[in-house]
């Protein structure tokens, strides 16, 4: 029988299934939105909300629980400096999840999985990035700006032999 199974095994030997949980969740830290299964997004969500109230309280017994479950630094140092302060107002139901549709293939429920105050990036945000990276590839090419003195070099070449043929007229 299987009476009060309390969760969903996706599937996947044990093995499987924790690593599969940690990268998820990891991806959702580090992206704080991502595309995936609807079964999946409801075992990661359980994973997620447990490890977002851990890092409500920045603490060592509580930064190391949470290492035991991501493996990836900078992830650990963003949950407990930037999303662990930010819910620190909300009892619980840090994430959501949207649906999108159907998968092409297999027909699998296709959802969103989000944290709460998940906001889409402007296009003014993106404009400023965009800007110093232009800034960036400018200030790198000198070479640039001795093209047009080669191209007026050529032009007065191209000139002189003009001028004899004039000339000879």
């Amino acid at each position: 029988m299987k009476n009060k199974t309390g969760f969903n095994p996706l599937s996947r030997t044990a093995a499987h299934q924790r690593a599969m949980a940690r990268n998820m969740v990891t991806s959702l830290f580090r992206f704080e939105r991502i595309t995936t299964t609807k079964a999946k997004a409801k075992e990661v969500r359980k994973a997620a909300e447990k490890l977002i109230t851990r890092s409500k309280v920045d603490s060592v017994h509580n930064r190391r629980t949470a290492a035991k479950f991501i493996q990836d630094e900078k992830i650990l140092n963003k949950l407990f400096t930037e999303i662990g302060p930010r819910m620190k107002e909300r009892n619980g139901g840090y994430t959501r999840i949207l649906k999108l549709g159907f998968r092409q293939g297999d027909a699998a429920d296709v959802v969103i999985l989000e944290l709460v105050d998940y906001k889409l990036p402007s296009s003014e945000e993106e404009k400023p990035a965009k800007a110093k990276k232009a800034e960036k590839t400018e200030a790198k090419k000198p070479a640039a700006k001795k093209a047009p003195a080669k191209k007026a070099a050529s032009k007065a070449k191209t000139a002189e032999k003009a001028a004899p043929a004039e000339e000879a007229k």
